[in-house]
């Protein structure tokens, strides 16, 4: 085969790869996946239950005082408490640490939270996991783990 026919070849195979879905994805971007994050929480602070869990990957496990909820028991039980305390209470997130091991991300935070919920007094300080995986160039947030102390 000459370079010729060798460098057409090439070309047809550039050109055709993409065109059978045969294309790779674009690197993680951090700037994404604190997007994703960022959005679920705004869609709480704002009471828009479908919104966040618009995010929220069929799947999905929450993890919080010692408890599991799959995605419907947290849509159903706690996810209207966040939006209650979230409607009363301001919280002051700290910057977001962005880890990727391929297609899966996983995301550390803080948040400081001060004021008043129902009456009585709130101090504490919430550390968050968010672990999200990339499907077809969507991130979708897979587990959520809090966990808080008094401050």
């Amino acid at each position: 085969m000459s370079h010729l026919q060798r460098f057409a070849w090439g070309l047809l195979v550039a050109i055709a790869l993409p065109s059978m879905g045969c294309t790779t994805q674009a690197p993680p971007s951090e700037s994404e996946v604190i997007a994703v994050v960022e959005s679920f929480y705004a869609a709480i602070k704002k009471g828009d239950t479908a919104a966040a869990m618009s995010v929220i990957a069929p799947d999905a496990v929450f993890l919080e005082s010692g408890r599991l909820e799959t995605r419907a028991e947290y849509e159903a039980n706690h996810l209207p408490a966040d939006i209650e305390f979230e409607s009363q209470v301001n919280g002051k997130r700290g910057p977001m640490r962005v880890t990727f091991d391929g297609d899966t991300a996983w995301v550390i935070a803080t948040t400081d939270y001060n004021g008043t919920f129902d009456g009585g007094p709130v101090s504490f300080v919430s550390a968050q996991l968010v672990v999200l995986t990339r499907d077809d160039g969507s991130w979708r947030i897979r587990t959520i783990h809090w966990s808080s102390r008094r401050t």
